[in-house]
């Protein structure tokens, strides 16, 4: 091989390898960069903050969708390609589709885009009192017991993990621990057989009870059957729709989201405030009340964006005259912003500044980064504390999103999820 040839194939090599960084690390981008789903209001003109790395076109596949400026570009007849951000104009109302190619030829990413009338929400920014009931009983963790004996034994060790959700023994359907405890015990020992919901999926497994020195029989599993705490409820629709906390509520001690069957709001009266600290999150203290008439409404979904569910008429007409418009993501920007929070004894608005905005965050309830800034609220609470999470965001008048967690080194800090987001539910 002379040496011209080796120089060639050298440059080939080196050629085929940028080709192959350039092509992966654009995919890379476009899939990190770019949301997977987008909102328009039907008939204005709206700018996404997200640009197109060289080499990659978007494409409009309806003519109802418009790229650019909407007054001189045909419906569905242009492709952009630019560094700048991207406008786009909803002509009608539906569910449409844009393409992003690779050189105009490999397709890399669909953008579902919804064009939707004008939406309206409440901000409410109020605590309550959330009891949620699991699906099944939930396990905890597996334990050793001492039998009859004397014997240190653990018979569920490696047959049932901790997030494993019980649904039946023997085929009776478990609503509570009760219900696990009278199956145990009626089982007077023999084996039984259990179903388990595991990472979504159904098991059927068998354990032995064993007889326990206090002589009743047990599984050897520390297990629960709800949780309950204090949140903020972040909005509420015309209809009654609720979202709140702009985060789910896990297991306090596997981590997990808890999996519900039902679940309430309750009323809830705030006690304390402890500040937050450096290397310390606040709190907030209260008492939740489930006597009767304290029901404001009932959860239904328990997800990683939040709580939703529907409330009832006394806690819909406190909020319904309150309505203001809502903000998509491309409707947030950094700046001076407010939160509503009743953390005082009273609704009130506090002021904020948005610091960062990722518009495209793969974790949807960390969208932007805030800083608390108003002096009274710095001077109640220290900045977030637990307790606020799913207070509302309001920018330009509109509700953009809710407070999800705070930096645990500056409580003044913390992450927001988009409204749009929790909508979404």
């Amino acid at each position: 091989m002379t040496r011209k040839e080796r120089l060639r194939r050298i440059l080939a090599g080196v050629f085929c390898f940028s080709l192959v960084f350039t092509i992966a690390f654009t995919w890379g981008y476009v899939k990190l960069a770019v949301p997977d789903r987008l909102n328009l209001v039907v008939s204005e003109e709206e700018i996404f903050h997200f640009t197109l790395p060289p080499g990659v076109t978007l494409e409009s596949d309806s003519e109802e969708v418009v790229l650019g400026n909407a007054s001189n570009i045909p419906a569905g007849k242009v492709r952009i390609q630019t560094t700048e951000p991207v406008s786009m104009y909803g002509a009608s109302e539906g569910s449409y589709h844009l393409g992003m190619k690779l050189f105009g030829l490999i397709r890399m990413k669909d953008i579902q885009v919804d064009v939707v009338d004008g939406m309206y929400a409440a901000p409410c920014g109020v605590p309550v009192g959330i009891y949620l009931k699991s699906r099944g009983v939930m396990v905890v963790g597996t334990g050793e017991i001492v039998n009859d004996a004397g014997n240190v034994v653990e018979p569920a060790f490696g047959v049932l993990k901790s997030g494993d959700y019980i649904e039946t023994v023997n085929g009776r359907e478990m609503e509570d621990k009760d219900d696990l405890i009278q199956a145990v015990s009626a089982s007077s020992g023999s084996p039984v057989s259990l179903e388990v919901r595991r990472d979504g999926e159904l098991l059927k497994v068998e354990l032995e009870p064993v007889l326990a020195e206090d002589g009743t029989y047990k599984l050897g599993a520390w297990v629960r059957d709800d949780t309950q705490g204090i949140g903020t409820v972040t909005y509420v629709d015309m209809n009654g729709s609720f979202g709140a906390l702009g985060h789910g509520i896990s297991d306090s001690d596997t981590g997990k989201l808890v999996d519900i069957r039902e679940g309430g709001l309750y009323d809830t009266q705030i006690m304390g405030i402890e500040k937050g600290t450096s290397g310390k999150p606040g709190v907030m203290s209260g008492v939740i009340y489930y006597g009767k008439g304290t029901k404001l409404g009932e959860v239904t979904a328990n997800t990683e964006e939040g709580i939703f569910g529907t409330v009832n008429r006394r806690f819909l007409e406190r909020f319904q005259s309150e309505a203001i418009p809502v903000g998509f993501r491309q409707d947030v920007h950094k700046g001076q912003a407010f939160i509503r929070s009743d953390v005082s004894g009273e609704v009130r608005d506090y002021e904020i500044e948005i610091q960062k905005v990722d518009h495209a965050s793969l974790q949807k309830n960390k969208g932007m980064v805030i800083r608390v800034v108003d002096e009274e609220l710095l001077k109640l609470t220290g900045g977030i504390v637990q307790g606020m999470s799913g207070s509302p965001i309001i920018q330009d008048g509109k509700l953009i999103g809710a407070v999800t967690h705070v930096f645990i080194q500056d409580s003044t800090k913390g992450y927001g999820i988009f409204i749009e987001n929790m909508l979404e539910h």
